[in-house]
This record gives structure tokens, sequence and C-alpha cells, in this order.
């Protein structure tokens, strides 16, 4: 490797797994080169969290970054990691940083069924990483009073919207995005969907959000009808506007094989219940992709914080790495792409394969033996499991 992959190290099971798979997976076969960040609570406690920001800079700089799982802090975490404030998600510093598009797709193996009986092909997820909920303001009403919006131009000019009077108690947020943002959110979809040959659906529900979610809805329509419309009929793909509870019902009945563009929260939702639905949460791969050339791959679940309690007790567990596995080889393809090293690319290709022929040839985890349709399947613990995947690794090399 010519250029380092940034690595972003995380928190409790999850840090457990990534230097299993690094011990095991990686370094034994590949000359691997990363510039390393600790992005555990613990040291993102002990810099005030400008560790994060590094790390996102890191990725501007280089390009490309394989991420752990992280511990959002609430207020359990505080005491029990003695924290000096409760700090930001990573993931969504991060995001704001690279001002990018989330996508996430199952990772589909025989045995390991989807639940929705229709569905045959992956489904993609494209979820807008910025503002919203997640960057939202908010408060609490005591006692009855005016809640307006108020927005103050350079000039010193207000515009005032009532948002509620409010006759007692009750709470109040104020969300908020950017053109810039929801711009580079349709680009994104727009070419990863012609990179990949997918047709793209995009929801709101600007029949209710007729300011908030009909922006989105104009922003995507006016990009695409100047800028992608001819291409996307080159390709054969169609993109497709409708209602969010309308998409829902439409991608049940579906057989897969698309990308669906979520707003910020509908993609947090909506990723996780295609992820289920497709078997695991731990089989879904997640890549941050930005508008200018940053890609920042990442297992689309958490920490697995009830695993590592055990396995601080010396328990032994069954937790599944393969979103982790997944993280890093996308993010070894893409360095290998850009650096024009092939032999990247086909390690990578090679691993993922050995994943899932462990799993067909049915050795797995827990999670995955207790929804699999094989007969007999061998459970694995966390540390068999792994060394299974290299034994098959070192076959198919």
């Amino acid at each position: 490797m010519t250029t380092p992959l940034v690595e972003m190290d995380g928190d409790e099971m999850t840090r457990v797994l990534w230097k299993l798979i690094k011990d095991e997976l990686l370094t034994p076969f590949i000359d691997l080169n990363t510039e390393y960040y600790d992005l555990g609570l613990v040291h993102r406690n002990e810099t005030n969290d400008q560790v994060t920001i590094d790390s996102a800079e890191a990725t501007k700089k280089y390009g490309v970054a394989v991420k752990c799982a992280t511990i959002t802090p609430n207020a359990a975490r505080m005491t029990e990691y003695n924290l000096k404030e409760m700090y930001k998600s990573p993931n969504g510093t991060i995001r704001a940083m690279l001002d990018g598009t989330v996508f996430r797709a199952p990772i589909i193996v025989k045995g390991i069924e989807p639940y929705v009986k229709t569905w045959k092909k992956p489904i993609t997820i494209a979820r807008h990483a910025y503002g919203d909920v997640y960057k939202a303001s908010e408060m609490k009403v005591s006692e009855a009073g005016k809640a307006e919006l108020v927005f103050t131009n350079e000039a010193g000019e207000e515009t005032r919207e009532l948002i509620h009077n409010f006759k007692g108690a009750g709470v109040l947020q104020g969300m908020h995005n950017l053109n810039d943002s929801i711009e580079s959110f349709a680009r994104s979809c727009f070419n990863f969907a012609l990179e990949t040959k997918q047709d793209l659906w995009f929801a709101t529900k600007d029949t209710i959000s007729k300011k908030y979610d009909h922006t989105f809805k104009d922003i995507f329509q006016e990009i695409f009808d100047a800028e992608y419309k001819d291409k996307f009929e080159e390709a054969g793909i169609t993109y497709f506007y409708t209602l969010i509870d309308d998409a829902v019902a439409r991608v049940i009945r579906s057989e897969g094989g698309y990308i669906w563009a979520c707003k910020n929260y509908d993609g947090d939702v909506m990723s996780d219940m295609v992820a289920t639905a497709f078997g695991s949460l731990s089989m879904m791969t997640s890549v941050l992709v930005s508008p200018n050339g940053y890609y920042e791959y990442e297992a689309a679940h958490g920490t697995v914080q009830r695993h590592y309690y055990k396995h601080l007790k010396g328990e032994e567990t069954s937790t599944n790495p393969i979103a982790t596995i997944f993280a890093w080889t996308g993010a070894l393809r893409k360095r290998g792409e850009l650096d024009n090293i092939p032999e990247l690319g086909k390690f990578a290709d090679t691993l993922e394969r050995a994943c899932i022929k462990t799993i067909e040839d049915g050795k797995m985890t827990k999670d995955l033996a207790l929804i699999t349709t094989m007969e007999n399947p061998i459970t694995l613990n966390t540390q068999d499991f792994i060394s299974a995947i290299r034994k098959t690794l070192e076959e198919l090399l």
C-alpha cells in the first residue's frame, strides 16, 4: 500500500473484533498501511473529542477511512466512563465534516433468508448524513406561552412563524438543513445509482411538510432534470419519487435491487429495518460517500455492549464480525482502486468470498445459527469463527 487508510478504532466488543480481524485476516496477508486514530470513548474524553475531528481531517487528506463502531454517550455512560461532557456522536461529527451520504446494503448469504419472502436482491439505503433531528435544538416548556420560529438576516431583519400557543407544559424542537448539503446528497445518490446501475427511489412527506420536506423533493427533481435524466435513460435505470409511507408499502411488495434514498432520520430507522429483515444488522455494509471524493467504511451496527460485558467477565461470546470485516474490505478495495493496486481489490474480494463460503459451509455465529434455514449449523464462538474464516481464506488464496 502506498497511501495509508485512515483507521478509526472504536469501543467495546467491536474494538475486540477490530484487533482480531487485523491480527488474523489482514496483517498476515497484506502489507497493511494505516494512519491510526483511537476513537474509543476513553481517548475521546482525554482529547476533549479532538481526535474525532482529527480523524475526519485525515480522511479529507487521504480519501479513504475505515471506522470501528463507537459509543455515543448518554447519561449512564457519563457515569460509567467519568466523562467531562456528553460528547456528540462521532458518526454525526464525521458525517457533518465530510458532508456525505451513507449507503447501506445487506450481505446476501444462502441459508440466511429474508423475512420478506418477495425480496430476492439487496435493497441499498441511501441516508442523508447531515442535519434534521441530529443537529436539532430542543427546549422543555414549563408554562403557558407562545413559541415562534425566528430568522434574523444579516441586515437585522426578522421573519417570524408561529409554532404553537402553549396552554401548559410541553416540548419544542428546531431542525434545519442546508440546500448545499441536500444538493450534495442528491448528486451522491444519482452518481451511486449510475455507478451500480440500480434504480433510485426517493421519499419524503412533502404533503405534510410543505416547505421542509418539499425543498428536498424539489432539489432532487431539479438536479435530476438538469444533470442526470439523459444519463439515467442511457443506463436504462429510473428515478422515482413518492411519499415515505407509500415507499414503505412498495418496498415490502418489491423484490429489491434498487437504492432507496431517505432523509437522515428515515434512513437511520429504515436501514435497521432492512438489515434485520434481510437477516441481521451484523450482515449490513455501510459506506459514507462524499461528493468531494471521500469514503468512510464502517459496520452498520453498534458496539455490541452486552457481549463486551460478558467478554470482560471471561465468558465466551459468539459475536458476528462480518459487517466489520466488510468495512475493511470495502476500504481496501477503494484504496486499491484509487492507487491502481489491483492486488488489494483482489484480496478484498477473496476475503469477502471466504466469509460467505464459511457461513454457507454451515459455520457461523449464534445470531445466524438461530435464523438459518440450514440443517445442523455449527455455532462457533467469536475467535473460532474468525479462525474458520482465516482457514477458508488460506484455501482460496
